[in-house]
């Protein structure tokens, strides 16, 4: 019997002792002893009574622990949720509940606050932490290592991830396991991954970034990971030189660029820098070629999808886009109001469809329906458009779409050339209620270090450049951009803060 990801990720690396896992004080898990605790773990969970198709959740901190329960998930057909670690209770009932979790993990320090909660939904507890303490392990070291795998397809769910959550009720995306491993074999392929590669980890593992994109194609790969338990520009920068990839958001690069030890001599041994999850500035992929030598690679992907485009391994990594779409996954450009196909240089509503498109919404038929077509293109709700050479760019969110007495404005077109003024950090161009228009544009922007940007004179700039419609209403200068962990600007949140400037919302 097969078990389709856990066969082409895990099993080839049995019985193994290279390193797998390379841990902040020095010491290494090689691939047979990570197998193993995921065994004994998998163990544990069935001996628990979890069959396969049930579902885990689990709210822990990122530690080879946390990973090696993601592993035995897969071996033992159990469905993994794992929990962003900032939710409060309020936001697991909801998680707990609409996924029927037979199993809540969470820190040990959390037992007493989540018990109650998974009584309230005969969900039993364990608990696991950072440093591998709580119930899980000790039940797991008492197992065998020696667990027969639970036979899954293509088909079989691997994963629940939830949506965000910032229009209504969080969506549980259903990924499959041949979701995963065809994103896996891809990405391996075109970032040309090897069993000699080393990917210095420093991504949380409750997301697609760190967990599914990093991890599994590493994996497939048989590379070895720095293990690091967050981003420390520190940290990053004592490891860089065991390196061969990096996978990071714009914030680490950022970040990087601050710190002076960042130098072409430290990157000399790297291959390849990529960045996602949110889009980085064409300021920091200058500043970072000029400082390193290596053009970050940047890339387009999303809970329901994984990755579905990639600026090349070889050729022009074009800054402002995010590339082509990956062998075997098809990418177009719709007109929402007419579902016509539109021509290259016009924008419209990103659809994407391929084996990495998950397999719908958990329990929720009419949501599914609605962004997911007959034709397997599901619907992204992201706007853009394709240049002349057929690389992707993303101008924004459909939701964030400002329509500004009936003419349709995107953000990212003013935030481009805010973001290139003197003095400008970043920006952000939000849609709040106007009494005459329905909604404006208005911009918060955040200086540079020391600088104080001239209001009047971004103004100008904007002025001479862009039609008078797309002119912000207002600009306001502001400490720094509402971001979720994975480096996202939060505009729900601006356009909450800022949605009375104008009068009444």
């Amino acid at each position: 019997m097969t078990n389709t990801l856990y066969d082409a990720l895990f099993d080839p690396h049995a019985g193994k002792d290279t390193p797998f896992l390379h841990l902040p004080g020095g010491d290494t898990i090689s691939y047979s002893a990570f197998l193993d605790m995921a065994a004994r773990i998998a163990q544990v969970l069935t001996d628990a009574g979890l069959a396969p198709g049930d579902r885990l959740a689990a709210q822990v901190k990122k530690s080879p622990e946390a990973l090696a329960l993601y592993a035995a998930c897969v071996q033992a057909g159990v469905v993994f949720l794992p929990l962003n670690t900032g939710y409060t209770t309020d936001e697991l009932e909801y998680f707990i509940s609409n996924s029927g979790a037979r199993l809540l993990v969470c820190d040990p320090s959390d037992e007493d606050r989540l018990a109650p909660l998974a009584r309230a939904h005969d969900a039993m507890l364990h608990t696991l932490g950072p440093d591998g303490q709580g119930s899980l392990m000790p039940a797991a070291r008492e197992q065998s290592g020696d667990f027969k795998t639970v036979a899954r397809t293509p088909d079989d769910l691997a994963a629940f991830l939830y949506t965000s959550g910032t229009t209504g009720r969080s969506k549980g995306a259903m990924l499959t396991h041949g979701n995963l491993l065809s994103n896996a074999l891809t990405l391996k392929d075109l970032w040309r991954f090897t069993q000699e590669d080393v990917l210095l980890h420093a991504l949380p593992i409750f997301h697609t970034h760190g967990l599914f994109v990093a991890t599994n194609t590493a994996l497939v790969a048989g590379a070895s990971m720095i293990f690091l338990p967050k981003f420390e520009t520190g940290a990053i920068i004592d490891r860089l030189k065991e390196a061969t990839v990096m996978m990071g958001v714009p914030t680490f690069y950022t970040r990087l660029l601050g710190d002076r030890g960042l130098t072409r001599e430290l990157a000399a041994g790297m291959r390849l820098f990529i960045s996602g999850s949110a889009p980085l500035l064409a300021e920091t992929h200058t500043r970072f070629e000029e400082r390193t030598g290596h053009r970050i690679l940047e890339r387009y992907g999303m809970t329901e999808t994984s990755m579905n485009s990639s600026n090349p391994y070889d050729g022009e990594r074009r800054p402002g886009t995010v590339g082509f779409a990956l062998p075997g996954v098809e990418i177009r450009i719709i007109d929402p109001d007419t579902d016509k196909l539109l021509p290259a240089g016009e924008v419209g509503q990103i659809e994407v469809r391929g084996p990495n498109v998950f397999k719908g919404y958990w329990q929720m038929p009419e949501k599914t329906a609605a962004e997911l077509r007959e034709d397997g293109f599901f619907i992204t709700g992201d706007l853009g458009s394709f240049d002349a050479d057929g690389y992707l760019q993303i101008v924004g969110r459909g939701k964030d779409l400002i329509i500004s007495g009936g003419y349709n404005i995107y953000p990212k077109e003013i935030e481009v050339l805010l973001d290139a003024q003197p003095g400008v950090l970043e920006s952000a161009v939000i849609g709040v209620p106007h009494p005459d228009f329905g909604e404006t544009p208005v911009a918060l922007v955040v200086p540079g270090e020391g600088a104080e940007p001239d209001t009047d004179a971004l103004a100008e700039a904007v002025g001479n450049s862009l039609a008078r419609y797309k002119h912000p209403r207002s600009i306001l200068l502001i400490d720094e951009l509402p971001r979720n962990t994975m480096g996202k600007v939060q505009k729900n949140m601006l356009r909450d803060t800022y949605s009375g400037l104008f009068g009444p919302a």
